[in-house]
């Protein structure tokens, strides 16, 4: 079964898509999601995971509203019609 899920893409990496805010990705795990969006988008895997395959620690990518961290990770199971949202860390802050 074909698992499809809509990920919103944040304006830093939209290079990759084309310039898509939104982009739909299949898979049945986090990891498998990345793996498919890294077919379509050559160069934006590498982005987001570290060669482990583990979620950069400076990433935080949200299943549903949930962080992935505090779900399973890249292992986080996914069903259809979920919505997987990537959002790089801000640097800086006020001095």
């Amino acid at each position: 079964m074909s698992v499809t899920v809509q990920v919103l893409i944040p304006t830093p990496l939209r290079r990759f898509t084309g310039g898509q805010a939104k982009v739909e990705a299949t898979g049945a795990t986090l990891s498998e999601v990345l793996d498919s969006l890294d077919a379509q988008h050559p160069g934006f895997s590498e982005r987001v995971r570290e060669d482990d395959g583990q979620i950069r620690r400076f990433v935080n990518v949200f299943v549903n509203g949930t962080n992935a961290r505090d779900l399973a990770g890249a292992d986080t199971a996914l069903k259809s019609g979920d919505e997987v949202g990537i959002i790089p860390a801000m640097a800086g802050g006020a001095e």
